[in-house]
């Protein structure tokens, strides 16, 4: 084992502070990683504060990690020492259920690992993240980062990314597709991006018609304004695909009556009881609403080169790990365009 510098918080009430962990020695297939950037996501948020409940302390957040190969066990073939490589939301699973076997790791029958507050069966307790030096991972976790993005905007493609990817994957957005995202921030505008990229008609869904210039910029075709009435009633039954990237509990009976005969609406924003739906609105167009989590291990490479493909990274602020509490707060006013990633040299000196 080693013993490596973290940022932690001792309770749900705790600002988040230096402390030591502890690393397990790498087995036959393992990597260890030195950590040189890692994302802030507002999961990160909710798992310090216990907002979901069921946190382990002391939390170390981070599961949007970038890093170099430091070393690799006996038996690792995939990446090599002083590769870039990327770490996402998950660093174990069953790999026998049925999920498992179909590259749906996220959705283990037994759970998947998180890459924090998971249960760690190597050291005991739980698993520690990616505010911190290092970390070591079982290879088939382990992601290649194509060599022409940017690193450190990179990391929120771990979480962020793939969280928006899955779903506009899933249900095979393609060309001229009418394709609506709800919601303008770490999600929404990864959205974007993704789904400018696979070529649909990319409209963005925003109460803030402020935000419609930015929206552009990233490669909306429209702006929808959803507290107009009429401007919702004439797009009103015309979309194939919406997602909705709203992380708060809202009405979402307006924009199912976007949705085209068949059409779905994915969540993957709010980890909240919603407003009551309306079944008619359901019935009356056959029209779906579904879920989606992250992705798999398989699904995220893919993604990853996608990404490399059409030059796809984050927006994104940088920070020192000592401004943490204070990103926080910022996250929780909506203050940051798009994610914050933390230069994790800045733990180190």
């Amino acid at each position: 084992m080693s013993e490596v510098k973290a940022y932690g918080a001792a309770d749900s009430k705790a600002d988040l502070k230096e402390i030591k962990i502890e690393r397990r020695a790498i087995k036959p297939r393992d990597v260890k990683i030195k950590i040189t950037y890692c994302g802030v996501c507002h999961s990160d948020i909710h798992t310090v504060r216990n907002d979901w409940g069921g946190s382990k302390y002391p939390v170390v957040p981070g599961h949007e990690i970038i890093g170099k190969v430091l070393e690799i066990g006996n038996e690792v073939e995939n990446v090599k020492v002083g590769d870039t490589v990327g770490v996402g939301c998950m660093v174990d699973s069953c790999r026998e259920c049925e999920p498992c076997k179909n590259d749906l790791e996220q959705f283990c029958e037994k759970g998947m690992v998180g890459t924090y507050n998971g249960k760690d069966k190597h050291l005991g307790g739980h698993t520690y993240g990616g505010y911190s030096e290092e970390v070591v991972v079982d290879n088939y976790y382990v992601l290649r980062v194509p060599k022409n993005l940017d690193e450190n905007a990179v990391a929120p493609l771990l979480c962020a990314g793939i969280t928006t990817f899955s779903p506009l994957n899933h249900w095979k957005v393609s060309k001229g597709d009418k394709v609506g995202v709800i919601g303008l921030g770490g999600l929404g505008h990864m959205g974007i991006k993704f789904a400018h990229a696979m070529g649909a008609h990319v409209v963005m869904i925003t109460t803030s018609p402020g935000k419609a210039e930015d929206a552009k910029r990233l490669g909306a075709d429209e702006v929808l304004i959803s507290k107009d009435a009429d401007a919702m009633k004439k797009h009103a039954n015309s979309f194939d695909f919406l997602l909705n990237t709203v992380p708060v509990g809202h009405d979402i009976n307006p924009y199912i009556s976007l949705l085209k005969i068949d059409a779905t609406m994915c969540m993957v924003g709010a980890v909240e009881p919603l407003e009551a739906v309306h079944g008619g609105s359901l019935i009356m167009g056959r029209k779906n609403v579904a879920g989606s989590l992250i992705g798999g291990i398989k699904e995220t490479q893919e993604m990853l080169d996608f990404c490399g493909e059409h030059n796809i990274v984050s927006d994104i602020e940088m920070i020192d790990m000592n401004t943490i509490n204070e990103a926080y707060e910022r996250v929780v006013n909506g203050d940051v365009k798009y994610r914050f990633v933390i230069d994790m040299e800045s733990l180190r000196n």
